[in-house]
């Protein structure tokens, strides 16, 4: 069940609502364990119209970021490792007719010429952009960004060429950034 509180999440969830594209939210509370281990929940199952069902864990950034020493960033991207790992896993649960992905809920805000070039979602009157990546994407391309942390990211420049907004295949149709 998704979490109402947690806005990143309940954003996408609107926009796959406001687009009549069936979904599942998982009950985080509940974690699964498979041979003995526990491994992190993703975030909903979605059923778009074609194509395969999509594994998703949403991740909510802001854009721009404003980093510990004012700066502003944008494209920010990280996932802990463990994310990887456990979507990997869910990955093979389910199989092949899902695919696993990250969706990036980027909060907007700044001039929006700055914003990415997809059509921004409003939930409780403030702007989003959702843009999908398969988690095998982000995994080739992926290096470590903090050891301390146990986190990866992927290069601004490629994410922006692996990543689209996940209308694209709600719609069958491309979009590029």
């Amino acid at each position: 069940m998704c979490k109402e509180h947690v806005h990143y999440e309940a954003a996408f969830q609107d926009y796959l609502r406001s687009r009549g594209v069936p979904y599942v939210p998982v009950d985080e509370r509940r974690r699964a364990i498979f041979a003995g281990a526990r491994i992190k929940s993703f975030d909903f199952l979605v059923y778009p119209r074609s194509g395969r069902h999509w594994i998703v864990d949403v991740k909510g950034r802001r854009f721009p970021y404003i980093n510990a020493r004012g700066h502003k960033q944008y494209w920010e991207n990280w996932v802990g490792q463990d994310d990887l790992d456990s979507m990997a896993e869910w990955s093979h649960v389910f199989g092949a007719q899902f695919d696993t992905r990250f969706v990036f809920a980027y909060l907007l805000d700044g001039p929006p010429n700055r914003w990415p070039a997809v059509r921004p979602h409003y939930f409780r009157e403030r702007p989003y952009a959702f843009l999908s990546v398969r988690l095998e994407d982000y995994r080739k391309y992926c290096r470590q960004r903090s050891p301390r942390w146990n986190t990866v990211a992927v290069s601004r420049q490629v994410f922006r060429q692996i990543v689209h907004a996940p209308e694209a295949d709600f719609t069958s149709t491309a979009c590029g950034l």
